[in-house]
Formats: C-alpha cells, structure tokens, sequence
C-alpha cells in the first residue's frame, strides 16, 4: 500500500471543521484505492501567531519543500489585522513555492441552483487557470502626502503631460501607485499549462484573458505570448478577449467557455464570478500548483469567523479541493471518485448543507459523501 505525507494547515475560523470533512473523505477513498495517508499537522494561522508573533519563516517553507502536496482550510481571523495571515502564510508560500498555477474548476453540479436562468450544469463545465505570482500582487508601490516626494510627483506631472500633450497639476493631497509586471517567462509557463491541462482534460478550446487594448505594454506581452504558445497546439481551439467581455459572457453564455487563462489580478475577480454562477463559494474548489514543485490546495471561501465551531459550513469546496489534491499525487482514479460522490449527494439532495438551502450539519455532509464513495464505480 502506497502511503503519501500530505502537510495540513487547517488555519483559522471555520479552517479546521472542513479540513476535518476532507481529511475523513481522502482516508475513506484512500481505504477504496488502496493508499493511506499521513497528515502532517501544522499551527500556522491566527491562534499561532497571537501566541508566539510567528508566521511562516523561510526554514519552514524550506521544509515543506520536501512535499508534493499541501491541505489548507482557511486564514483569517478579526483579532489579527488584514493582510498579516494572507500575506505572511497564504501568500508567502504561493510565491516562496513558486506556485504560479491558480486552478479553478468552475462546474455546476446537478441538484444545486444557479443565478443564471435557462442554464443548467451542461452550460458550466469549464475551468480558469490563472497566472498566480506576476501581476499587480508584486507588492511594488506607495503613497506620497501632498510635498513629501516632490521627485515623484513631478515625474508623474512628466509622463501625463507626455503622453497627453497637456499640463496637469500635481498638487493632489496625497498620490498613490502601484506597479504592475508580467515577464514572458511567467506568462510561457502558465499558458503552456493552459494547453498541457486541456489536453489532459480532453477539452477542445483555450481562451485567454487580457486587456490589451488599453494597458498595452503589459497585456499587450501576454497576448503575444498566448498566440505563439497557440501554434504549438493547432488541435486546441483559442481565441483572446478582454476581461470585461469576458465578465459579461460568464453571464449571458458560460458554455462558450472550456478552459481560460488569465493575468492574476483579472483571475481574482473572474473566479469569485465563477464560482456564484456553479452555486456560491461553499463548493468552489481551488489549487496553487507548482507542476514540478510543491502545490496547495484549499476552497477559495475565507474563514467565515462567525461560524466557526457551529458545525454549519458547507465542507463541499474543501473536500472537491482534496480531490484535486489527489489527482496531484498522481491518484487520478481517487479524485474522480471524490468529485463524483459529492455529484451524487448533491443530486438526491438528502445531505445538503445550510448555505446550499439544506440543514445539514458540516460533519453529516462529509459522512454522506463517504458513503457515496462506495456506490461509486470506476
């Protein structure tokens, strides 16, 4: 029997409720295929770092190097102030690990209701893939208080009036910016990614995200890059848009859609879209994948700290999210197993949790998609 160590930072808020549902769904299709598991418990989150002021600390991501595959439930909390966890965990391992895949299955399971009338889950079947270490989320800026950088504003004063061929004052009480970087190498490699999952996933187009028509020099990069990519896989289908049709077409024709990829500030905001249209956050799945590194999985939800330890939060994007970490271990058969217990459930709607329209508790949803696995054939 093949025995994987997966680490597990079950984080804050609602964090250890649903990590206890996707532990207990993994063992449980681990006892089916033939695998065990070892969880590898780690503090981090808001409890940890109250006590001791610790994060993560370069010693420990080094550590976790040493795995393929991490279990994250949630981070935040309202007594830590924001961006500390996000930035000093969830961040700094995305960026230290080199996750520069953000993956996010956008499907709509039979049994549960979407926003969208007249579409049902044969209109949203597709995935983002979402560029996750470039972008504007490098952390590059400031702000200046009216004459405390006079070299700044005068530079800013310079481009705009070069560019515009006007004369413009920079007396503003305060100025802010914030900059933004693609390189052609991290744009290669989470589009040839685009295209390797595509085919993986037997998916017959690849869209790509942008907004070159307005921020050139950037996008203006990632569009060329996607097109040369294109011609190396002439059997895939693709085509560029701009991230405002593309918010709308989400809407109005969500089956246009197989697989997209996108910059990473334009993947945040489309996959929060995503995920209301296949039925809200409690069954959104998501991944941070290094493809020859280590990877994170997690539910893209926050910590919900007001219902921590009530046993109410749906487990469902959380247990789909062990799924996807499975089928990083190479365990594609067991992943496929999870994703379609949970169908199953949801289908006949007899375990179905509170944010859903059931009343079921968080740990009765996970023991009903246990015994789904079961009733699952392969």
């Amino acid at each position: 029997m093949s025995i994987y160590k997966i680490p597990v930072i079950a984080g804050d808020g609602i964090g250890p409720e649903i990590i206890d549902e996707g532990k207990k769904v993994i063992e449980a299709v681990g006892d089916i295929d033939g695998f065990s598991i070892n969880w590898v418990d780690l503090p981090y989150g808001a409890d940890h770092y109250l006590k001791t002021g610790e994060l993560i600390d370069d010693s420990s991501v080094n550590e976790l190097r040493k795995y393929k595959s991490i279990y994250l439930g949630s981070l935040g909390d309202p007594r830590v102030e924001p961006g500390i966890l996000e930035l000093g965990i969830l961040l700094k391992l995305r960026f230290a690990l080199d996750q520069y895949v953000n993956l996010r299955p956008v499907y709509l399971f039979e049994g549960i209701s979407t926003p969208l009338r007249e579409k049902g889950p044969e209109d949203i079947q597709f995935s983002v893939i979402r560029e996750n270490t470039e972008d504007l989320y490098l952390g590059i800026g400031s702000r200046f208080a009216n004459g405390k950088n006079k070299e700044i504003h005068d530079l800013v004063r310079q481009m705009y009036n070069a560019k515009f061929s006007i004369d413009v004052e920079t007396n503003a009480t305060e100025l802010a910016y914030q900059i933004g970087a693609l390189t052609r190498e991290g744009a290669e490699r989470v589009i040839t990614y685009s295209f390797e999952y595509a085919k993986r996933k037997n998916r017959k187009k690849v869209t790509s995200v942008d907004k070159a028509n307005v921020l050139t020099y950037m996008y203006g990069l990632w569009r060329e890059v996607f097109e040369d990519t294109a011609k190396k896989y002439p059997s895939i289908e693709n085509n560029s848009a701009f991230v405002d049709a593309v918010a709308m077409w989400f809407v109005k024709n969500p089956e246009w859609f197989e697989v997209v990829v996108t910059p990473n500030l334009f993947g945040d905001i489309l996959t929060d879209l995503g995920a209301i249209i296949q039925g809200g956050l409690g069954v959104a799945p998501g991944g941070n994948i290094n493809p020859d590194g280590t990877s994170m999985f997690e539910p893209i939800h926050g910590s919900a700290p007001k219902y921590a330890g009530t046993n109410t939060a749906n487990p469902i994007a959380t247990i789909l999210s062990g799924g996807l970490l499975l089928e990083d271990l190479g365990l594609e058969k067991s992943g496929k197993r999870i994703e379609l217990a949970v169908k199953k459930v949801l289908r006949e709607r007899k375990t179905i949790p509170r944010d859903l329209g059931g009343n079921s508790k968080t740990d009765e949803v996970g023991t009903a998609v246990v015994a789904s696995l079961e009733q699952i054939e392969l």
